[in-house]
C-alpha cells in the first residue's frame, strides 16, 4: 500500500499554479509541504496565497520559489516548540 504523495516509496512533487501580484506563477513542493504551508497559513488566519505571496516578497534575488517555500517550512517547524 502506497502512501499519500509517494510513487514506489519515493515523495511525489507536484506543480502547482497560482496568482502572485496579478501574475501567474507555479511551484512544485511535495504534498508534505503543502500540508505544511496550510498550517502555517491558518495558524495566521491568513489565505494559503497571501502567505506564498509574503513568501515570495521576501526570498532572496534570484532564489526559487519552490526552495523559498521549503526553507520557510522548515524555518517554521523548527521555531515550533518540541
Amino acid at each position: 500500500m502506497r502512501s499519500r504523495g509517494t510513487q514506489c516509496g519515493a515523495p511525489v512533487i507536484r506543480k502547482r499554479s497560482i496568482t502572485l501580484h496579478g501574475h501567474r506563477t507555479s511551484f512544485s513542493v511535495e504534498d508534505a509541504f503543502l500540508d505544511e504551508l496550510r498550517a502555517m497559513a491558518t495558524e495566521r488566519s491568513m489565505p494559503l496565497a497571501a502567505l506564498i505571496a509574503e513568501i515570495d516578497e521576501n526570498r532572496p534575488a534570484g532564489a526559487n520559489l519552490s526552495s523559498a517555500l521549503r526553507l520557510r517550512v522548515l524555518e517554521w517547524l523548527k521555531a515550533k516548540p518540541a
